[in-house]
């Protein structure tokens, strides 16, 4: 802007609503499915949980976001386009150590979270194609879904390819009202069976509570969104209106399954809904195959937006590529990713798993300790270089002074929310360690184990 008060992206950039969908695309489609079976393994105070956890990503996603304005304002080379602007946070903050932190921990959850969405998109599928008596392994799935969205992770950037995220907000959205149907419709059908819940234990209660943070732990990419706004300081309305959204999709699907089927859910509750034989007189077949595809839209939809910052850090950091620019370059190495994210998901094919070791460990890294650690840091940080406008002939603008800005270039906190902060940071810390520990237990125990798909 002209006043010098805002930093803008310099091009028709993303808007609230566009940016909030893009928020809704990332991370509803795996909650939908595998919320209501985390309740079960937490009792009744997982949804206290799953409200608490909405709450506290949208407040650290707005924390990030101010985060990311202190170092568009402070440094020049966090202005304009950056492909990868949460590294940067971390590196301005805690130098190479923490930008090293935050790469890791992106690189795993984005491949964790793409490996999961092809997963649950793969199984949604096998299981469409079953009834009609197309017995094709999901396996191969992975492999066929992989080939048909490869060409669409070669779209540059999220303003390039926003009508995504819109697509996969509305499937969701219509999926869960039809779901909650459904399972109204079929409560009916056992309201005569006694409702039993599974006894809370410590592993499958920590191991779910990575499930419910992995549910909305869509941080990783929230800076690359902000970064492609139009008007970067309302990305915290975008973050309030997606968490809303969200809230509103799980909650109720949540309670609906926990309050309904109990003990008897499933890792994925559309293979519980309707016990999968479509026997239940209430049972619509119709509506269980429709909430089949539009959840399968979604997590198509969902792969195509969380990988797209993890390769624009890559193509960008490792292979010295324009994000902007369609090249061939772009083309071979984005697909090297995809046929990456193929591997492990043959590899490990089971998504409960990922999820939750995920969920517990570098998501809840990247959204409830790096937001508030990198936000107070770069506050207390003293900036004395002087504030000057851009001589690039740039449109973006550095404004002269952000509020609460003290003489020495220090941001004023108020002490209420350096208290919360730290405790979010406390809480995120000890909570996923015990949900890390949980998962790997979990994932190698005997039982639990999963042969590769390529070792069958």
């Amino acid at each position: 802007m002209a006043d010098g008060t805002e930093v803008t992206t310099g091009h028709s950039g993303l808007s609230i609503p566009k940016a909030a969908f893009f928020i809704v695309g990332e991370i509803a489609g795996s909650g939908v499915l595998a919320l209501p079976k985390a309740v079960e393994d937490t009792g009744w105070i997982g949804l206290v949980i799953i409200t608490a956890c909405s709450f506290l990503s949208a407040y650290t996603g707005h924390i990030l976001g101010k985060a990311w304005i202190i170092t568009s304002h402070r440094f020049r080379d966090c202005r304009g386009h950056v492909p990868d602007p949460y590294p940067l946070i971390g590196e301005k903050a805690y130098g190479k150590w923490g930008r090293q932190i935050v790469n890791i921990s992106i690189n795993v959850t984005l491949f964790g979270v793409g490996t999961v969405f092809l997963l649950l998109a793969s199984e949604n599928i096998e299981s469409l194609f079953k009834d009609v008596g197309w017995d094709l392994s999901f396996c191969v799935w992975c492999i066929i879904l992989a080939a048909i969205l490869t060409p669409v992770t070669w779209l540059g950037t999220p303003s390039d390819f926003w009508q995504v995220a819109v697509g996969a907000t509305i499937a969701t959205a219509i999926a869960c009202v039809v779901l909650i149907a459904n399972i109204s419709l079929e409560a009916k059908d056992l309201a005569d069976e006694p409702l039993v819940h599974n006894k809370i234990k410590f592993l499958d209660f920590f191991t779910a509570f990575g499930t419910i943070v992995f549910a909305f732990g869509g941080h990783p990419a929230f800076p690359t969104f902000q970064n492609d706004m139009k008007k970067q300081k309302d990305f915290k309305w975008a973050v309030f209106f997606g968490y809303l959204i969200v809230l509103l999709m799980y909650f109720p699907v949540s309670t609906a399954g926990y309050f309904v089927y109990g003990k008897s859910l499933d890792d994925n509750i559309l293979n519980t809904v309707c016990h999968t034989n479509y026997t239940h007189p209430h049972c619509k077949k119709g509506m269980t195959v429709a909430i089949q595809i539009l959840i399968t839209l979604h997590l198509m939809f969902g792969f195509v937006i969380v990988l797209n910052p993890f390769c624009q850090q890559v193509e960008s950091g490792l292979f010295k590529v324009d994000s902007r620019k369609f090249t061939i370059k772009r083309v071979l190495v984005r697909s090297g990713l995809v046929a990456l994210v193929l591997f492990i998901a043959e590899t490990i094919p089971h998504f409960g798993a990922i999820l939750s070791l995920v969920g517990g460990s570098t998501t809840t890294l990247l959204a409830y300790v790096c937001p508030s650690v990198f936000y107070l840091k770069l506050c207390r940080t003293p900036h004395d270089e002087e504030l000057v406008e851009p001589d690039d002939g740039g449109t973006n603008v550095r404004p002269a002074k952000l509020p609460g800005t003290e003489p020495d270039g220090t941001i004023t906190i108020p002490f209420w929310e350096k208290v919360m902060n730290y405790e979010i940071v406390a809480i995120g810390l000890i909570a996923g360690v015990a949900s890390t520990i949980s998962a790997v237990i979990g994932i190698v125990q005997p039982d639990t184990f999963t042969v590769p798909c390529y070792a069958r």
